[in-house]
Protein backbone atom coordinates (compact mmCIF):
# COMPACT_ATOMS: atom_id res chain seq x y z
CA UNK A 1 0.00 0.00 0.00
CA UNK A 2 2.84 2.38 0.91
CA UNK A 3 4.45 1.61 -2.44
CA UNK A 4 1.27 2.52 -4.33
CA UNK A 5 0.90 5.77 -2.39
CA UNK A 6 4.55 6.62 -3.05
CA UNK A 7 4.07 6.03 -6.77
CA UNK A 8 0.97 8.28 -6.81
CA UNK A 9 2.77 11.04 -4.89
CA UNK A 10 5.80 10.84 -7.16
CA UNK A 11 3.57 10.93 -10.22
CA UNK A 12 1.83 14.08 -8.96
CA UNK A 13 5.18 15.73 -8.25
CA UNK A 14 6.55 14.80 -11.66
CA UNK A 15 3.37 16.04 -13.38
CA UNK A 16 3.54 19.34 -11.48
CA UNK A 17 7.19 19.80 -12.36
CA UNK A 18 6.55 19.02 -16.01
CA UNK A 19 3.94 21.76 -16.28
CA UNK A 20 6.21 24.50 -14.86
CA UNK A 21 8.62 25.17 -17.67
CA UNK A 22 11.51 27.58 -18.00
CA UNK A 23 10.90 31.09 -19.30
CA UNK A 24 11.73 31.36 -22.99
CA UNK A 25 12.95 34.82 -23.96
CA UNK A 26 12.66 34.83 -27.75
CA UNK A 27 11.82 38.40 -28.78
CA UNK A 28 9.49 39.09 -31.68
CA UNK A 29 10.68 41.78 -34.04
CA UNK A 30 8.32 44.72 -34.34
CA UNK A 31 9.13 46.52 -37.55
CA UNK A 32 7.48 49.90 -37.91
CA UNK A 33 6.36 50.46 -41.52
CA UNK A 34 8.24 53.33 -43.16
CA UNK A 35 5.00 55.22 -43.88
CA UNK A 36 3.77 54.97 -40.25
CA UNK A 37 4.28 57.38 -37.36
CA UNK A 38 6.29 56.25 -34.29
CA UNK A 39 4.88 53.78 -31.78
CA UNK A 40 2.78 55.16 -28.96
CA UNK A 41 2.82 51.98 -26.87
CA UNK A 42 5.80 51.76 -24.52
CA UNK A 43 7.18 48.51 -25.82
CA UNK A 44 10.15 48.58 -23.43
CA UNK A 45 7.74 47.88 -20.55
CA UNK A 46 6.28 44.80 -22.26
CA UNK A 47 8.44 43.62 -25.17
CA UNK A 48 6.68 40.97 -27.27
CA UNK A 49 8.10 37.46 -27.20
CA UNK A 50 7.12 34.34 -29.09
CA UNK A 51 5.51 32.71 -26.08
CA UNK A 52 3.94 35.93 -24.79
CA UNK A 53 2.30 36.40 -28.19
CA UNK A 54 1.08 32.78 -28.26
CA UNK A 55 -0.36 33.15 -24.77
CA UNK A 56 -2.09 36.38 -25.75
CA UNK A 57 -3.60 34.71 -28.79
CA UNK A 58 -4.91 31.80 -26.71
CA UNK A 59 -6.53 34.24 -24.27
CA UNK A 60 -7.99 36.27 -27.14
CA UNK A 61 -9.79 33.22 -28.55
CA UNK A 62 -10.89 31.66 -25.25
CA UNK A 63 -14.63 31.89 -24.55
CA UNK A 64 -14.08 30.72 -20.99
CA UNK A 65 -13.17 34.28 -20.02
CA UNK A 66 -16.87 35.15 -20.22
CA UNK A 67 -19.56 34.23 -17.71
CA UNK A 68 -21.38 31.93 -20.12
CA UNK A 69 -18.20 30.30 -21.46
CA UNK A 70 -18.95 31.29 -25.05
CA UNK A 71 -18.00 34.93 -25.66
CA UNK A 72 -14.32 35.39 -26.39
CA UNK A 73 -12.60 38.60 -27.52
CA UNK A 74 -12.67 37.14 -31.02
CA UNK A 75 -16.47 36.91 -30.95
CA UNK A 76 -16.69 40.67 -31.59
CA UNK A 77 -13.32 40.96 -33.36
CA UNK A 78 -13.32 38.71 -36.42
CA UNK A 79 -10.06 38.54 -38.36
CA UNK A 80 -11.51 38.35 -41.88
CA UNK A 81 -13.25 41.65 -41.14
CA UNK A 82 -10.12 43.30 -39.77
CA UNK A 83 -11.12 42.22 -36.28
CA UNK A 84 -14.52 43.94 -36.22
CA UNK A 85 -18.02 42.53 -35.59
CA UNK A 86 -19.07 42.49 -39.23
CA UNK A 87 -22.79 42.54 -39.90
CA UNK A 88 -23.78 43.59 -36.39
CA UNK A 89 -24.84 47.18 -35.90
CA UNK A 90 -23.88 46.90 -32.23
CA UNK A 91 -21.96 44.20 -30.40
CA UNK A 92 -23.66 41.17 -28.89
CA UNK A 93 -22.40 39.65 -25.68
CA UNK A 94 -23.31 37.04 -23.06
CA UNK A 95 -26.80 35.62 -23.28
CA UNK A 96 -27.19 37.51 -26.57
CA UNK A 97 -27.27 40.84 -24.75
CA UNK A 98 -26.89 43.86 -27.03
CA UNK A 99 -24.70 46.86 -26.40
CA UNK A 100 -25.09 50.31 -27.90
CA UNK A 101 -21.89 50.60 -29.91
CA UNK A 102 -20.25 48.88 -32.84
CA UNK A 103 -16.98 47.02 -32.21
CA UNK A 104 -13.93 48.97 -33.43
CA UNK A 105 -11.00 47.15 -34.99
CA UNK A 106 -7.92 46.18 -32.98
CA UNK A 107 -5.52 46.89 -35.87
CA UNK A 108 -2.54 49.20 -35.30
CA UNK A 109 -3.42 49.80 -31.64
CA UNK A 110 0.26 50.19 -30.73
CA UNK A 111 0.15 53.54 -32.55
CA UNK A 112 -2.79 54.85 -30.52
CA UNK A 113 -2.95 56.48 -27.11
CA UNK A 114 -6.69 56.29 -26.35
CA UNK A 115 -9.12 53.46 -26.93
CA UNK A 116 -12.85 52.79 -27.17
CA UNK A 117 -15.26 55.15 -28.91
CA UNK A 118 -15.16 57.59 -26.00
CA UNK A 119 -11.52 57.15 -24.98
CA UNK A 120 -12.39 55.30 -21.78
CA UNK A 121 -8.97 53.62 -21.78
CA UNK A 122 -5.65 55.38 -22.26
CA UNK A 123 -3.36 52.37 -21.87
CA UNK A 124 -3.47 49.31 -24.12
CA UNK A 125 -2.66 47.03 -21.18
CA UNK A 126 -5.86 48.12 -19.42
CA UNK A 127 -8.20 48.39 -22.42
CA UNK A 128 -9.38 44.75 -22.36
CA UNK A 129 -10.65 45.19 -18.81
CA UNK A 130 -13.61 47.20 -20.13
CA UNK A 131 -15.22 44.55 -22.39
CA UNK A 132 -14.10 41.73 -20.11
CA UNK A 133 -15.97 43.06 -17.09
CA UNK A 134 -18.89 44.62 -18.97
CA UNK A 135 -22.17 42.99 -17.93
CA UNK A 136 -23.45 43.08 -21.52
CA UNK A 137 -20.24 42.00 -23.24
CA UNK A 138 -18.20 39.26 -21.55
CA UNK A 139 -19.41 39.69 -17.96
CA UNK A 140 -16.19 38.12 -16.78
CA UNK A 141 -14.89 37.67 -13.25
CA UNK A 142 -11.13 38.05 -12.87
CA UNK A 143 -10.86 35.75 -9.86
CA UNK A 144 -12.76 33.02 -11.70
CA UNK A 145 -10.65 33.52 -14.83
CA UNK A 146 -7.38 33.23 -12.93
CA UNK A 147 -8.66 30.11 -11.13
CA UNK A 148 -9.65 28.57 -14.48
CA UNK A 149 -6.21 29.27 -15.93
CA UNK A 150 -4.39 27.85 -12.91
CA UNK A 151 -6.37 24.63 -13.31
CA UNK A 152 -5.55 24.36 -17.03
CA UNK A 153 -2.16 22.67 -17.73
CA UNK A 154 -1.85 24.49 -21.07
CA UNK A 155 -2.18 27.88 -19.41
CA UNK A 156 0.22 26.86 -16.63
CA UNK A 157 2.78 25.92 -19.27
CA UNK A 158 2.27 29.03 -21.41
CA UNK A 159 2.50 31.48 -18.51
CA UNK A 160 5.68 29.78 -17.29
CA UNK A 161 7.19 30.08 -20.77
CA UNK A 162 5.99 33.65 -21.38
CA UNK A 163 6.98 35.47 -18.19
CA UNK A 164 10.11 35.30 -15.99
CA UNK A 165 8.06 35.07 -12.78
CA UNK A 166 5.94 32.28 -14.34
CA UNK A 167 2.91 33.61 -12.48
CA UNK A 168 -0.69 33.41 -13.66
CA UNK A 169 -1.78 36.89 -12.65
CA UNK A 170 -4.10 39.53 -14.06
CA UNK A 171 -1.06 41.69 -14.84
CA UNK A 172 0.52 38.96 -16.96
CA UNK A 173 -2.85 38.12 -18.53
CA UNK A 174 -3.29 41.67 -19.82
CA UNK A 175 0.36 41.98 -20.82
CA UNK A 176 0.00 38.87 -22.95
CA UNK A 177 -3.12 40.26 -24.61
CA UNK A 178 -1.21 43.48 -25.32
CA UNK A 179 1.61 41.53 -26.95
CA UNK A 180 -0.92 39.92 -29.26
CA UNK A 181 -2.54 43.27 -30.09
CA UNK A 182 0.75 45.15 -30.52
CA UNK A 183 1.73 42.72 -33.28
CA UNK A 184 -1.62 43.28 -35.04
CA UNK A 185 -0.24 45.71 -37.59
CA UNK A 186 -2.02 46.23 -40.90
CA UNK A 187 0.42 47.85 -43.33
CA UNK A 188 0.47 45.89 -46.59
CA UNK A 189 -2.52 47.14 -48.55
CA UNK A 190 -2.33 48.33 -52.12
CA UNK A 191 -2.22 51.85 -50.68
CA UNK A 192 0.86 51.03 -48.60
CA UNK A 193 2.62 49.63 -51.64
CA UNK A 194 1.68 52.79 -53.55
CA UNK A 195 3.08 54.98 -50.77
CA UNK A 196 6.30 52.95 -50.51
CA UNK A 197 6.73 52.56 -54.28
CA UNK A 198 6.56 48.78 -54.01
CA UNK A 199 5.41 46.17 -56.50
CA UNK A 200 1.62 45.94 -56.55
CA UNK A 201 1.10 49.60 -55.73
CA UNK A 202 0.01 50.91 -59.11
CA UNK A 203 -3.17 52.98 -58.80
CA UNK A 204 -5.86 53.24 -61.44
CA UNK A 205 -6.99 56.67 -62.63
CA UNK A 206 -10.04 56.52 -60.35
CA UNK A 207 -7.91 55.53 -57.35
CA UNK A 208 -5.53 58.42 -57.99
CA UNK A 209 -8.45 60.83 -58.32
CA UNK A 210 -10.11 59.41 -55.22
CA UNK A 211 -6.93 59.80 -53.18
CA UNK A 212 -6.65 63.45 -54.25
CA UNK A 213 -10.26 64.14 -53.26
CA UNK A 214 -9.76 62.29 -49.99
CA UNK A 215 -6.69 64.36 -49.09
CA UNK A 216 -8.59 67.53 -49.87
CA UNK A 217 -11.90 66.73 -48.16
CA UNK A 218 -11.41 63.90 -45.65
CA UNK A 219 -7.83 63.82 -44.39
CA UNK A 220 -8.27 66.58 -41.83
CA UNK A 221 -9.79 63.96 -39.52
CA UNK A 222 -8.58 60.74 -41.15
CA UNK A 223 -4.98 61.88 -41.02
CA UNK A 224 -1.62 60.23 -41.67
CA UNK A 225 -1.26 56.77 -43.15
CA UNK A 226 -3.09 55.43 -40.09
CA UNK A 227 -6.14 57.33 -41.37
CA UNK A 228 -7.06 58.82 -38.02
CA UNK A 229 -5.83 61.78 -36.02
CA UNK A 230 -6.96 59.96 -32.84
CA UNK A 231 -9.17 62.91 -31.90
CA UNK A 232 -12.80 62.95 -30.73
CA UNK A 233 -15.30 64.75 -32.94
CA UNK A 234 -19.01 65.26 -33.46
CA UNK A 235 -19.54 64.24 -37.08
CA UNK A 236 -23.13 65.38 -37.35
CA UNK A 237 -25.02 62.14 -36.79
CA UNK A 238 -28.64 62.55 -35.79
CA UNK A 239 -29.28 61.52 -32.20
CA UNK A 240 -31.00 58.22 -31.60
CA UNK A 241 -33.49 59.19 -28.84
CA UNK A 242 -33.83 55.60 -27.65
CA UNK A 243 -30.14 55.48 -26.74
CA UNK A 244 -29.03 59.11 -26.58
CA UNK A 245 -25.37 58.11 -26.59
CA UNK A 246 -23.61 61.30 -25.49
CA UNK A 247 -20.20 60.01 -26.53
CA UNK A 248 -17.09 61.32 -24.81
CA UNK A 249 -19.20 63.51 -22.52
CA UNK A 250 -20.11 60.37 -20.57
CA UNK A 251 -16.47 60.12 -19.55
CA UNK A 252 -15.37 63.75 -19.19
CA UNK A 253 -18.65 65.45 -18.20
CA UNK A 254 -17.44 68.45 -20.23
CA UNK A 255 -20.19 70.15 -22.29
CA UNK A 256 -17.83 70.57 -25.24
CA UNK A 257 -17.58 66.77 -25.51
CA UNK A 258 -21.27 66.11 -26.12
CA UNK A 259 -21.77 63.62 -28.99
CA UNK A 260 -18.08 63.38 -29.76
CA UNK A 261 -16.62 60.00 -30.67
CA UNK A 262 -13.16 58.85 -31.61
CA UNK A 263 -12.25 59.22 -35.28
CA UNK A 264 -11.82 55.61 -36.46
CA UNK A 265 -9.08 54.46 -38.77
CA UNK A 266 -10.26 53.78 -42.31
CA UNK A 267 -7.82 50.96 -42.90
CA UNK A 268 -9.65 47.87 -44.21
CA UNK A 269 -12.83 49.96 -44.21
CA UNK A 270 -14.28 48.06 -47.18
CA UNK A 271 -14.55 44.89 -45.07
CA UNK A 272 -15.65 46.39 -41.75
CA UNK A 273 -19.29 47.37 -42.32
CA UNK A 274 -21.45 48.58 -40.68
CA UNK A 275 -20.10 52.05 -39.96
CA UNK A 276 -20.20 54.75 -37.28
CA UNK A 277 -20.17 54.22 -33.52
CA UNK A 278 -23.65 52.70 -33.63
CA UNK A 279 -23.33 50.85 -36.92
CA UNK A 280 -26.16 52.81 -38.51
CA UNK A 281 -24.75 52.79 -42.05
CA UNK A 282 -24.33 49.55 -43.95
CA UNK A 283 -22.42 50.83 -46.98
CA UNK A 284 -19.70 53.30 -47.84
CA UNK A 285 -22.17 55.03 -50.17
CA UNK A 286 -24.42 55.71 -47.18
CA UNK A 287 -21.47 57.12 -45.22
CA UNK A 288 -20.56 59.54 -48.01
CA UNK A 289 -24.19 60.52 -48.45
CA UNK A 290 -24.26 61.41 -44.76
CA UNK A 291 -21.24 63.67 -45.09
CA UNK A 292 -22.49 65.34 -48.26
CA UNK A 293 -26.11 66.00 -47.33
CA UNK A 294 -27.05 64.32 -44.04
CA UNK A 295 -25.28 66.40 -41.39
CA UNK A 296 -27.28 67.37 -38.31
CA UNK A 297 -26.22 70.69 -36.81
CA UNK A 298 -25.48 71.05 -33.10
CA UNK A 299 -23.38 73.18 -30.77
CA UNK A 300 -20.51 70.68 -30.74
CA UNK A 301 -20.58 69.86 -34.48
CA UNK A 302 -17.04 69.69 -35.82
CA UNK A 303 -16.06 72.91 -37.53
CA UNK A 304 -14.89 71.06 -40.64
CA UNK A 305 -18.52 70.12 -41.30
CA UNK A 306 -19.87 73.64 -41.14
CA UNK A 307 -18.13 76.07 -43.45
CA UNK A 308 -19.57 79.49 -44.31
CA UNK A 309 -23.02 78.44 -43.19
CA UNK A 310 -22.98 75.30 -45.34
CA UNK A 311 -23.33 71.95 -43.61
CA UNK A 312 -21.43 68.94 -44.82
CA UNK A 313 -18.78 68.20 -47.44
CA UNK A 314 -19.85 68.90 -51.03
CA UNK A 315 -19.36 65.72 -53.08
CA UNK A 316 -20.55 64.88 -56.57
CA UNK A 317 -21.64 61.39 -57.58
CA UNK A 318 -18.36 60.95 -59.46
CA UNK A 319 -16.31 62.12 -56.48
CA UNK A 320 -18.08 59.67 -54.19
CA UNK A 321 -17.39 56.82 -56.59
CA UNK A 322 -13.73 57.78 -56.85
CA UNK A 323 -13.33 58.08 -53.07
CA UNK A 324 -14.75 54.59 -52.68
CA UNK A 325 -12.33 53.32 -55.32
CA UNK A 326 -9.53 54.77 -53.22
CA UNK A 327 -10.91 53.38 -49.96
CA UNK A 328 -10.86 49.90 -51.49
CA UNK A 329 -7.07 50.21 -51.81
CA UNK A 330 -6.87 50.24 -47.99
CA UNK A 331 -7.85 46.56 -47.73
CA UNK A 332 -4.89 44.57 -46.46
CA UNK A 333 -5.55 41.00 -47.57
CA UNK A 334 -2.32 39.77 -46.04
CA UNK A 335 -3.40 41.03 -42.63
CA UNK A 336 -6.94 39.66 -42.67
CA UNK A 337 -5.68 36.18 -43.70
CA UNK A 338 -2.43 36.09 -41.69
CA UNK A 339 -2.29 32.73 -39.87
CA UNK A 340 -0.25 34.29 -37.05
CA UNK A 341 -3.41 35.97 -35.83
CA UNK A 342 -5.78 33.05 -36.45
CA UNK A 343 -7.08 30.67 -33.81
Amino acid sequence: MKTIVSIIVCSIVLWSCSTIESYVDVPLALKIPSNFPPLTYNITQNPPTEMGFELGKKIFYDGRLSSDGDISCSFCHIQQNAFTHHGHTVSHGVNNASGTRNSPSIQNMAFQSQFMWDGAADNLDFQPVIPLLSAIEMNGNLEAIIAMMKADPKYVKLFSLAFPNKQITTENLFKALSQFMVLNISSNSKFDKYRRNEVGGDFTADEVAGYAIFKNKCANCHATDLFTDNSFRNNGLSINPQVNDVGRYRLTQLPQDYYKFKVPSLRNVAVTAPYMHDGRFGTLDAVLNHYSNGITNSITLDSTLSQNGVLGIPLTITEKSQIISFLNTLTDNQYITDSRFSE
